[in-house]
């Protein structure tokens, strides 16, 4: 297992078949974690930053195939992870020879510790670095022949999306170029935390979109007021709200009639009191669902709900999908590590 470092470096490296697609929404992905999601709900990071960095042979922009110039913030260097992004080249392009400086860059890198990562095509940079014999990677289906004719040393595994491979998983392999989003949550997860790589899924609406973008959302950040009573309120709930007839129980504290609490409160916050706890509720089941094991009964309990039939309609009506497809979606993005065996084989 590789360690975490404070702020690990990931080297993004541009040659001059690379395209711009993966590399720069490789790059926002890893900016934005411990950042963007604090940002826009107001909830504290769980991990740790990652700084990602554009590289490239002596710093210098190389010709690019597609028109469109990747300029790099800096020369080779120390990284705790190398990522290849996709490139472009004809199916008959003989790739031996290339790159010889870069490949002897990325043994150096790889020999330190670093982690080796590829998407799509890009299998080919770690094959011509002699870093994938004998180990079994994926890649782009269209390039498996090519593969095959100058790596033969190489499995291939092309129907596999994301496939860790070598000691610690330190080789991961992505196959096509929409790959880079799977690569991303892979390694946000495995030097932030496994909760960053789940609000990265979310920011980005990075998965499968057939239900929409409600169970990618999260709580909106609360406004910010200056009622002390309402505030007073909302920090007892924060350590309550998962008891019985919590409204209630809020209005009494405050000291006010319902009415004019359940006005003042939506004054301060924006939310209806039974909306606001509702949305506590179920965050904090969204929370349990992407990280343990509990059965969603015990979780519909636990967050406040006797009756699990209805926590799930609830659930399903607010997040747009049932606790058990939620759970589905996000828990294996939290946790990559989880089963090796299922993470080394993730498919379409």
């Amino acid at each position: 297992m590789i360690a975490k470092t404070p702020e690990p470096t990931f080297a993004l490296l541009v040659l001059p078949e690379s395209t711009p697609a993966s590399i720069y929404g490789l790059y926002e992905v890893f900016l934005s974690v411990g950042r963007d999601w604090e940002l826009l709900t107001g909830e504290k990071p769980t991990g740790g930053r990652i700084r990602p960095r554009i590289v490239a042979r002596d710093g210098v922009p190389p010709a690019s195939r597609y028109g469109v110039p990747i300029t790099p913030h800096e020369g080779l260097g120390d990284a705790d992870v190398v990522i290849v992004s996709d490139l472009a080249f004809p199916p008959d392009w003989d790739p031996r020879g290339q790159w010889p400086v870069e490949a002897g860059w990325l043994r150096e890198r790889h020999a330190a510790g670093a982690m080796i990562c590829s998407v799509c095509t890009g299998t080919v940079m770690l094959a011509e670095a002699g870093l994938l014999d004998g180990h079994t990677v994926t890649t782009h289906w269209a390039i498996v022949d090519l593969m095959r004719r100058h790596y033969p040393e190489v499995e291939l595994a092309p129907q596999r999306i994301l496939t860790p491979s070598g000691e610690g998983g330190r080789i991961v392999t992505g196959g096509g170029s929409s790959a880079w989003a799977d690569l991303a949550l892979h390694l946000v997860a495995r030097f932030s935390s496994g909760s960053e790589a789940v609000r990265a899924a979310k920011i980005f609406l990075l998965g499968d979109h057939s239900e929409g973008q409600l169970p990618f959302a999260g709580a909106r950040r609360p406004q910010r007021h200056d009622d002390a009573v309402i505030a007073d309120v909302q920090t007892w709930l924060a350590d309550n709200y998962y008891g019985e007839n919590p409204v209630a129980l809020m209005t009494a504290r405050s000291g006010l009639s319902t009415r004019t609490f359940t006005r003042r409160f939506r004054a301060a916050t924006g939310y209806a009191p039974i909306d606001y706890v509702q949305t506590l509720r179920i965050e904090e089941a969204k929370q349990l669902l992407e990280t343990g094991k509990s059965p969603v009964d015990a979780i519909a309990f636990d967050v406040g709900y006797e009756d699990p039939n209805s926590f799930r309609r609830l659930f399903k009506r607010m997040v747009g999908v049932t606790p058990a497809r939620y759970r589905q979606r996000f828990a294996r993005i939290a946790d990559p590590a989880g089963d090796r065996s299922t993470a080394a084989g993730w498919s379409s």
